[in-house]
């Protein structure tokens, strides 16, 4: 498993509402990197989230992902997320 520098996620919840947001350098290689990660868990996970990308206006070198499941009656998005948290190596989530 590749470790990816620079990236930080957090994750939220509210009762049938779950959320990652996956954040990165702007012009940083791991752009590409994560983008690919969540196509592929989307596919093996059979999962169609609401993905969004934005930049931060105050500090345009930070970019994020945000992955959300809206109504997630089944709570599949644990299991999404946490692959794709894997794949990023990222042990520990905010």
């Amino acid at each position: 498993m590749e470790s990816y520098k620079d990236i930080k996620a957090y994750y939220r919840r509210e009762e049938r509402y779950e959320g990652l947001q996956i954040v990165f350098g702007d012009k940083s290689e791991n752009r590409v990197k994560i983008q690919n990660i969540i196509e592929e868990m989307t596919k093996k996970h059979g999962v169609e989230p609401k993905i969004y990308e934005n930049c931060y206006r105050d500090d345009p070198c930070k970019c994020a992902f945000y992955i959300e499941f809206e109504d997630d009656y089944d709570k599949i998005a644990g299991d999404y997320f946490e692959d794709i948290l894997c794949n990023l190596g990222i042990k520990k989530c905010s």
